[in-house]
C-alpha cells in the first residue's frame, strides 16, 4: 500500500526547442506566414520542413498539412474514393478517423479488435469481403501496431487500397519497416498530445506520384506547385492541375518553422518515452488484477501513452476507480463510456454512421479499458509512482 499523491499535470508538454522558437520569430517578423509567401531566393518553411520529413520516413513525397484528420481526408480524395464508398477502419479509433471518412464522402465501416488493442484480422478480411471495400485506413491506435506483414498481403489480395493512421506512431517501426510505410498512404499528426507538437498539424507521404500530385492540388497550392520539393515532377500535374478541387489545408510557415526545429529530436524522445513505459508498465505488471496487453516481438513501439484493463470491475467499481485515481493526482481515461468524454469516444455514439454495427468483442474490450498520457515531462522516477498509486487503488476498489 502506498499514501503517495502525484502533483504534475497530465496535459503540459516541453518546451519547443529554443531553435524552433527563434525561428517562429523570424517568422513573425517577416510577416510571412503563408506556404507560398516567400522572398526571392527563399524556400518557405513548409516546404523545408517536406523535405526533412520525407527524408525521415524514407519516402519520395511528402506534403505538410492543417491536421492530422485533413490529411486522412485529402489521402482518400487523392486516392480516388467515390461518393458512399466502403472504407474500412478499426473500430478502436479515435472521432478524427471515421470523420475523414465522411469528409470525403465515404462509408464507415467498422473491424473489430482483439484483447491487445490490435485489429481482428479475421474480421477485416470477412469486412473486406462482405462490403467490398475499396479502402483500409488502419489506425495504429494508442501506437498499438498490427501484424502488418498480414495486412499488406490481405490487402493485395482483396485489392483494398490501404492508408496507415501513423498519428500514435511517428518514429515506430514493425519488423524493421518504419510506421507509415507499408500503405499507399502515410499520415501522421502532429497535434499537441502527439510525437511532434505544432499545436495542430500533420503528414501524408506516399511514393506514389498521382496521388501526391492530386494531394497537392487539394491542398491549395493554385497554380504554385512547382515551389514543392518533396512532390513530383511538374509534368505530373499536366492533367491533375485542371481536374482537382482545391479544399486549402496546407501547413503555413510558422507551424513548419516549429516543427523543424523538433524533428532532429524525434527519435532520442521516442527512446524517452519508451523508458517511461517501460517503467510503469514493470510497476503494473506485478498486481495479478491489471491486465496489460502483450506487444508483437516484431514491433518497436512509441510509448506516449500507455493502456489496461482490471475486468473485474463493474460501473460503480469503475468510476471509483476513476475517481480515486484522480483524487491522488493520476488522470486516467475510460473507453468503455457509453457518452463521449473529452478526446474519448466510443465507436457507437458516432450516430451519424449510416452503418449501423454492433462489435461485441470491441465493446468487451473496452468496457475495462484505461488509458494515460505519458508526457515527456514526467521522468522515470515519475511513471514509478503514478505505476504505484494505479496498483494500490485497483487492489483497494474491490
Amino acid at each position: 500500500m502506498t499514501d503517495k499523491v502525484f502533483s504534475k499535470p497530465f496535459t503540459q508538454q516541453e518546451a519547443i526547442p529554443e531553435a524552433g522558437i527563434e525561428r517562429a520569430v523570424e517568422v513573425l517578423r517577416s510577416g510571412r506566414l503563408h506556404r507560398y509567401n516567400v522572398a526571392d531566393g527563399e524556400t518557405a518553411e513548409v516546404a523545408q520542413l517536406e523535405t526533412a520529413f520525407a527524408d525521415y520516413i524514407g519516402q519520395q513525397y511528402c506534403l505538410a498539412c492543417a491536421s492530422g484528420g485533413y490529411a486522412m481526408h485529402i489521402a482518400l480524395k487523392a486516392a480516388g474514393i467515390k461518393h458512399g464508398d466502403k472504407v474500412l477502419t478499426n473500430a478502436f479509433t479515435l472521432a478524427p478517423v471515421p470523420g475523414a471518412i465522411n469528409n470525403a464522402g465515404g462509408e464507415p465501416v467498422l473491424v473489430e479488435i482483439d484483447e491487445n488493442y490490435l485489429v481482428d484480422l479475421k474480421h477485416l478480411e470477412q469486412m473486406m469481403i462482405e462490403f467490398r471495400a475499396g479502402f483500409f485506413i488502419i489506425s495504429h491506435m494508442r501506437g498499438h501496431i498490427a501484424d502488418m506483414d498480414a495486412i499488406v498481403k490481405l490487402c493485395d489480395q482483396h485489392q483494398v487500397i490501404l492508408i496507415e493512421d501513423c498519428a500514435h506512431t511517428m518514429g515506430a517501426y514493425w519488423n524493421g519497416k518504419r510506421s507509415g510505410t507499408f500503405g499507399r498512404i502515410g499520415c501522421f499528426s502532429t497535434q499537441t498530445y502527439k510525437h511532434l507538437n505544432s499545436g495542430e498539424g500533420g503528414f501524408l507521404t506516399t511514393d506514389d506520384a498521382q496521388i501526391m500530385a492530386r494531394a497537392v492540388m487539394h491542398s491549395g497550392s493554385y497554380m504554385l506547385f512547382e515551389r514543392h520539393d518533396a512532390a513530383p515532377d511538374v509534368s505530373v500535374f499536366a492533367d491533375i492541375k485542371l481536374d482537382t478541387p482545391n479544399y486549402s489545408g496546407r501547413m503555413d510557415n510558422l507551424r513548419a518553422a516549429i516543427l523543424r526545429a523538433q524533428l532532429p529530436l524525434l527519435d532520442e524522445n521516442c527512446r524517452r518515452w519508451n523508458d517511461r513505459y517501460r517503467a510503469l508498465e514493470k510497476v503494473l505488471s506485478s498486481n495479478p488484477r491489471i491486465q496489460l496487453s502483450q506487444r508483437p516481438h516484431k514491433e518497436a513501439f512509441v510509448g506516449s501513452s500507455f493502456q489496461f484493463r482490471i475486468e473485474e470491475l463493474n460501473q460503480g467499481q469503475i468510476d471509483d476507480f476513476v475517481q480515486t485515481c484522480a483524487a491522488r493526482g493520476v488522470e486516467l481515461k475510460w473507453f468503455g463510456g457509453k457518452e463521449p468524454h473529452g478526446f474519448t469516444s466510443r465507436y457507437d455514439s458516432w450516430r451519424y454512421l449510416d452503418n449501423k454495427q454492433h462489435l461485441p468483442n470491441t465493446l468487451h474490450i473496452l468496457a475495462t479499458t484505461f488509458d494515460l498520457r505519458i508526457p515527456l515531462t514526467f521522468s522515470v522516477d515519475d511513471m514509478i509512482v503514478i505505476g504505484e498509486i494505479i496498483s494500490d487503488v485497483a487492489s483497494g476498489v474491490f
